[in-house]
């Protein structure tokens, strides 16, 4: 009798805890997070994978949706991270219900740590704003179901969640949405049982990709603009050590400063708007320092030919708004004197 009580716990288990488990049926290219596990018997219908965006992330109650520009708002702004996305869609057909798919997932997501930002089942508006708490619209990724799957499904089973988990490596932040078909429904290509979107963000630096500039195109860029921009001298946030990898674009600096021994230079050193106008002109000042400071030790170029500016966030040539025009912002510009 114990050996059978043995069993029949862990078939319980077996049903509701998700598994690493893939299916023949994946949509082709799709592939679980190595993060969490899925439901066991589900299939991947939708996937999506991106190396760097941001993400809109729901941490509270649905407010209102704005018809001007069709987005729904909350009572609190959404966090904005970025980072590595993963996008997930898992369908579970037969008698699967949303709740259930639901519960294991945010079971999972506290068994890994993970702290929970929003539950829409302990929400009292979200029974009023049930249309609302799927994403107004399509929901645009690679499916072998239609994009309106999640807008379409029956209201009442609708069940959202947001997570968060800190990591020395980088935060990591996840979005559930559940819902349910109670029928096979061949408009949205829909089956009886429930769907969950699973968006994974796992926050970390833009990785610059700039190809490094030649002395010769410095030269040419001086000569036509007045100025180079430069993108492939790095540093870490908030700090004015030069990163190895930057020994590319000052041994170009300094080919070109050798090629043009009268050619005198301001080097000038620009930031983002993150952490304030004080902190950014002193950064960088720093910054630019130490790129003068580079060239002269180990590249032999004299001091007096190179003048250190820092005039932080100043001179944009992108919005601060977003990662996108924050690196495009963050740079150093070469100026002759």
């Amino acid at each position: 009798m114990k050996h059978v009580r043995t069993i029949l716990v862990m078939l319980f288990f077996a049903v509701l805890l998700p598994t690493t488990r893939s299916s023949a049926a994946d949509l082709p290219g799709s592939r679980d997070s190595p993060l969490l596990r899925r439901f066991i018997g589900s299939e991947i219908v939708g996937f999506q994978a991106k190396r760097f965006d941001e993400y809109e992330l729901q941490t509270s109650t649905f407010s209102r949706y704005n018809l001007e520009t069709r987005k729904r708002e909350f009572v609190k702004p959404p966090l904005k991270p970025e980072g590595k996305i993963m996008r997930i869609w898992y369908e579970s057909a037969g008698d699967t219900s949303s709740l259930e798919l639901y519960r294991n997932y945010l079971n999972e997501l506290i068994a890994k740590g993970f702290v929970i930002l929003y539950d829409s089942r302990k929400d009292p508006a979200a029974v009023r704003w049930t249309n609302y708490l799927a994403p107004f619209g399509s929901m645009d990724i690679q499916t072998s179901r239609s994009y309106y799957i999640f807008y379409a499904a029956e209201k009442n089973g609708i069940c959202v969640a947001s997570a968060k988990k800190n990591r020395p490596e980088g935060d990591v932040y996840v979005q559930l949405i559940a819902v349910e078909w109670a029928r096979n429904e061949p408009v949205y290509k829909a089956r009886r049982g429930a769907y969950l979107a699973l968006d994974i963000i796992e926050t970390q630096p833009m990785v610059q990709k700039m190809v490094t500039v030649t002395a010769d195109q410095m030269s040419q860029s001086i000569s036509a603009t007045g100025k180079v921009s430069l993108y492939g001298i790095y540093f870490d946030t908030n700090k004015s050590d030069i990163k190895p990898e930057s020994r590319s674009a000052l041994q170009e600096i300094a080919t070109l400063l050798k090629k043009q021994p009268l050619l005198k230079l301001h080097v000038v050193g620009h930031t983002d708007n993150v952490g304030g106008y004080e902190f950014n002109m002193g950064l960088s000042k720093r910054r630019a320092d130490a790129v003068v400071a580079a060239l002269v030790k180990d590249y032999g170029i004299a001091a007096p030919r190179l003048t250190a500016n820092g005039v932080g966030y100043l001179a944009p040539v992108a919005p601060n708004t977003g990662e996108p025009g924050r690196a495009k912002n963050r740079r150093v510009e070469l100026v002759p004197r």
